[in-house]
């Protein structure tokens, strides 16, 4: 079986672009949602947390449900196109 691509999908770069507004509208910085990510019992620095926002590491479906508890958000929220409003 040939090695499984690094590459970043659609749904990790909706969820990278999703994660990076949501934190910068709750006034957090990487550091604090990193920390607050570390906190659940996840560790993450925030030199990985700014790899998922600029979709060069993926975010894995362990990632993408601490970040979102971190949040205060559903997963699924990460993963929606917004709705045009």
């Amino acid at each position: 079986m040939p090695p499984r691509s690094l590459e970043v999908g659609p749904a990790g770069i909706q969820a990278a672009r999703t994660i990076e507004i949501l934190r910068t509208e709750r006034g957090l910085s990487q550091r604090q949602l990193a920390d607050r990510v570390t906190a659940l019992g996840h560790p993450m620095s925030n030199t990985m947390l700014s790899r998922i926002e600029r979709a060069q590491r993926r975010c894995d479906a362990d990632d993408l449900v601490v970040i979102s508890d971190a949040l205060l958000i559903s997963p699924l929220v990460l993963l929606q196109r917004p709705t045009a409003t």
